[in-house]
């Protein structure tokens, strides 16, 4: 493992530094994500405790060790959900700039954040900054998921499962008694009876629904996190090093070697128990002996310039508004939009966009103009496909205007 060069960045920011007051965060829990995973986490634990309490009553031993693993599983969950969400993921501070200036040519620079962005850092379009080693934005913390609160995140995800897991025990034995209540009355006069109006019953089995959603939903999320835990890549690194395989590269380049995997076991240390040259302040990070600390963010500039090279620049000719269901513009357009929350953009006729990706119905791109202040953000995003031609098609168009009376004129000849 490389400790790194005396060109690295080596600027170490305190959590406290990078992270606002837990106080200010709680404006992240005044969000739809947030209020509707508290309130699964809620009606799953209330439900489950009401029913262990008639079914399995605390009075026993076995029931009261039921109850306490229960409630620590809810316990462990809610403590990891809140320390993810109030740590946030750690943001690189605005206008940041490496103390050496030849470091600035080897790093990312953002419009948005007027600053150099860190290795493994990466701009988030809904918290509006640069975020440190960006795994991806989740609208159920109402944050992203990065440095600071990677290990309380993934936690969550453990945790939530097996109290889900075990509510729905709980759930589907109390609903199997209330069902077969009249039986337990007649023939086990010592059992504790579950009893459930008609409401109850339904709000059970839509609490078992809940819980065995949440099992396989953040169940796989987990693994997914895991998995690359296991492999320190992030949800976009992973996607860099894909491209990365792919792309046509110069022999003096060599193979391209993923810098910040150093084995599974130190891979978890440095999420979970970081400590010593196995952890990292969100700028600096542990490397391969091979790699240098902007291994990542050099491939990341050459893949950008790669990107830029296959821009297409094309001219809109049909007004579109933003709409999330454009109706006018065809069922098929409706129907393919983007699964995407990324913006979409209003276009007017002779505006220019610079297009970068793109799907059959929709592109995806930049807006040109001309009186953009360097201040102002980029106008980027999602629009119709049929709203614009290429630049190149108008201008022969324009050049090469059509005779309305030749279509005539071949249809008299044939």
């Amino acid at each position: 493992m490389a400790a790194g060069t005396s060109s690295e960045p080596r600027v170490i920011y305190k959590s406290k530094s990078i992270s606002t007051s837990a106080f200010k965060n709680c404006k992240r829990l005044l969000h739809w994500g947030p209020a509707l995973a508290l309130f699964i986490i809620f009606l799953i634990s209330f439900m489950s405790v009401t029913c262990t309490l008639m079914w399995w009553p605390v009075n026993t031993l076995g029931g009261l060790i039921n109850l306490l693993v229960f409630m620590m599983w809810d316990a462990l969950t809610l403590y990891n959900y809140f320390m993810a969400v109030f740590n946030g993921p750690g943001f690189v501070p605005y206008g940041w700039r490496p103390k050496n200036p030849d470091d600035e040519q080897q790093l990312q620079y953002c419009m948005e954040c007027k600053g150099f962005k860190v290795p493994r850092s990466h701009h988030c379009r809904k918290c509006k900054r640069c975020v440190m080693k960006m795994d991806h934005h989740c609208p159920w913390i109402n944050t992203c998921c990065g440095y600071l609160n990677h290990a309380n995140f993934i936690y969550f995800l453990l945790f939530a499962p097996c109290g889900c897991i075990h509510g729905a025990f709980i759930l589907i034995a109390s609903s199997i008694h209330s069902l077969n209540l009249q039986y337990f009355r007649i023939y086990l006069h010592g059992e504790s009876m579950v009893e459930l109006s008609i409401l109850s019953f339904v709000i059970v089995v839509f609490t078992i629904g809940l819980a065995v959603g949440v099992v396989v939903a953040v169940g796989m999320l987990f693994f997914i996190q895991f998995h690359g835990v296991l492999k320190n890549e992030t949800g976009i690194e992973t996607w860099i090093i894909e491209k990365a395989k792919t792309r046509e590269r110069f022999e003096s380049e060599g193979e391209f070697v993923f810098p910040y995997h150093l084995g599974w076991k130190k891979n978890l240390k440095l999420i979970f128990w970081p400590s010593g040259e196995i952890s990292s302040n969100g700028i600096h990070w542990p490397v391969e002996e091979s790699c240098h600390q902007f291994t990542l963010t050099a491939e990341q500039l050459k893949q950008k310039a790669l990107k830029r090279e296959h821009v297409v620049l094309v001219q809109i000719v049909e007004d579109y508004s933003g709409s999330w269901l454009p109706i006018s513009k065809g069922c098929k357009v409706v129907y393919n939009t983007p699964c995407s929350d990324e913006v979409r953009i209003p276009v007017r006729i002779g505006d220019h966009i610079e297009v970068t990706r793109g799907k059959r119905h929709w592109l995806y791109g930049n807006k040109v103009s001309e009186n953009r202040s360097p201040e102002e953000s980029r106008v980027r995003g999602w629009f119709p496909r049929k709203c614009a031609e290429r630049e190149s098609d108008v201008e022969d168009q324009n050049q090469n205007p059509k005779d309305p009376t030749e279509d005539d004129n071949e249809k008299k000849k044939n």
